[in-house]
């Protein structure tokens, strides 16, 4: 798995020391939007976007005309009614405060229907927090008819536009223009949108959209947002430190059909990922053995991000799900603890991701993949749990919030969602989720055994910098980094002059510091997380 790294080159010549401080180099990142030309649209003119959420009547699908790249494109026009309206589609990306971008897209107007009157179109970025307040705003030059008069807009062909200008979020005014879109404190997560803003008066005009792109430029992907807890599953067993068991049958509540065991043949950690074995065996009674693993009593938290990178199976009675409960739970019971469902997968369709939350009430969204991804894949589940709100994420795409709609008889919002919650993993067979089929239909439509893979669960949360530091104390040199970090310190004592070799090894310290007496000589250090 990828590993997220700064580095430094220290060179200790009798007293003297100096400090380089250093980043892998960023080239031109991937598109983080999904869809971004639109090519996974349904034929023909239509409103089916997937990845992007649509808003304003006036926003279709074109296969017509001539696209900027590959066969199709967006069309936005205004709603005509007598007041400022907008149409255009949007989607939502994880990210943090610090994390910084750069953003662009294609637009086009025809000579015999560019914006008229006051109409204007853009494309902006805005960062948000968990309950959707705009932070911070970045745009293009809106296209409008003084755009087009200046010449700064040609019709009749496609125009590249990139998004630099940052503007205040009270008065609408550009403050700024960058390259760099920084998202401030706060920020939970950024909003790519196309916007055609009509004036009221119903001007005539359309604009297209096409080839959409989003890339990170910075070299965290969440910011200033680091890993505080995470287990890599890079052992040789599974860390009791951590995981414990529920074992035994009788359904758990949902009719299911399992034995939960704590045996290796039904759980095991091995070339660096979990496995979660379903087996058809008779077991206790059972016809199918499984494993249900927790933290329950070991560790548990309260808000944060939590990231889940997993490979789920396929076949008839299936349920995987990786998922949270209140650690109040034997106190006040299900659901009065709370519940939250990071992902569950009915084992028919891998083609579908749920995410869920349950308090007496209930919060559901599923996401469905349209690119030929299946959570038969390696994917990304997220949450975001805040004071007052929870989203859902896959591979950084957000599909889900709920914020403050929950509470019941044991207290008012945000509880239950505001003390600590314990992991669990799981594969449950049959039960009511997967719409309890017989175990003849299980037989003949899943092939045993059959394994979720899970490649680590981490907690992110806003912390000092991922970086060293460095201090002379008397005749000795100390380096230090943050504490609240899972990070390791890697040296490298006969590196080439940028620091660039295979020969890293960990340092062992029993703190976040390392004291180096100054040798005549040259040592490399560099921070590795998790």
């Amino acid at each position: 798995m990828p590993k997220v790294f700064l580095s430094f080159k220290a060179h200790c010549l009798l007293l003297m020391c100096a400090l380089f401080v250093s980043a892998p180099s960023i080239g031109r990142s991937a598109n983080l939007l999904s869809n971004p030309g639109f090519e996974f649209d349904a034929a023909g003119e239509n409103q089916s976007f997937p990845g992007w959420v649509p808003y304003g009547p006036n926003v279709y699908s074109e296969w017509s005309g001539t696209p900027h790249g590959g066969s199709y494109y967006v069309k936005v026009y205004q709603n005509f009614i007598n007041q400022v309206n907008h149409t255009g589609v949007y989607q939502d990306y994880i990210s943090g405060p610090g994390a910084a971008y750069s953003a662009d897209a294609w637009a086009y107007a025809a000579a015999n229907d560019s914006p008229a009157g006051q109409n204007n179109a853009w494309v902006e970025v805005t960062f948000r927090d968990a309950n959707a307040n705009i932070l911070a705003i970045y745009r293009t030059a809106q296209i409008n008819t003084n755009l087009i008069a200046t010449g700064n807009f040609a019709t009749g062909q496609w125009n590249h536009l990139q998004i630099t200008n940052q503007y205040d979020i009270n008065t609408f005014q550009v403050t700024n223009t960058t390259t760099q879109l920084v998202a401030p404190p706060g920020t939970v997560f950024l909003r790519y949108q196309v916007v055609f803003q009509g004036d009221g008066q119903y001007s005539s005009g359309s604009v297209y959209f096409d080839d959409l792109n989003l890339a990170r430029t910075s070299v965290a992907p969440y910011g200033n947002m680091n890993i505080v807890w995470s287990d890599e599953f890079n052992g040789t067993a599974i860390n009791t430190n951590l995981w414990t068991y529920d074992t035994g049958s009788g359904g758990w509540g949902n009719k299911e059909l399992e034995y939960y065991t704590s045996r290796t043949n039904n759980s095991y950690v091995a070339n660096g990922f979990l496995h979660i074995t379903a087996r058809h065996e008779s077991f206790g009674g059972s016809s199918y053995t499984s494993a249900r693993m927790k933290s329950q009593g070991l560790f548990s938290f309260t808000y944060g991000r939590l990231e889940w990178r997993a490979q789920l199976p396929c076949g008839v009675g299936l349920w995987p799900a990786l998922w949270m409960l209140g650690t109040n739970i034997d106190s006040v019971g299900w659901p009065n603890c709370g519940e939250i469902d990071v992902l569950e997968n009915t084992g028919t369709n891998s083609f579908m991701a749920q995410s869920s939350i349950h308090y007496g009430g209930d919060g559901t969204a599923t996401y469905n993949f349209f690119d030929g991804g299946a959570v038969t894949n390696f994917h990304t589940y997220t949450l975001d749990w805040t004071t007052n709100a929870l989203l859902f994420y896959l591979d950084g795409h957000l599909f889900e919030s709920q914020t403050n709609n929950w509470g019941n008889a044991s207290g008012t919002s945000p509880f239950p969602f505001n003390q600590p919650f314990f992991l669990l993993m799981n594969m449950a067979i049959g039960g009511n989720y997967v719409k309890n089929p017989a175990q003849s239909n299980i037989n003949a439509g899943t092939v045993f055994p059959a394994e979720v893979l899970v490649d680590y669960v981490r907690i992110y949360n806003t912390t000092d910098p991922f970086r060293i530091a460095i201090a002379q104390t008397g005749s000795s040199v100390v380096i230090s980094w943050p504490s609240n970090i899972v990070c390791r310190l890697l040296a490298e004592t006969n590196s080439s002059p940028s620091g660039m070799s295979s020969n890293w090894f960990t340092v062992g310290t029993t703190n976040n510091s390392l004291q180096i007496m100054p040798v005549t000589g040259s040592a490399f250090f560099r921070l590795v997380t998790p």
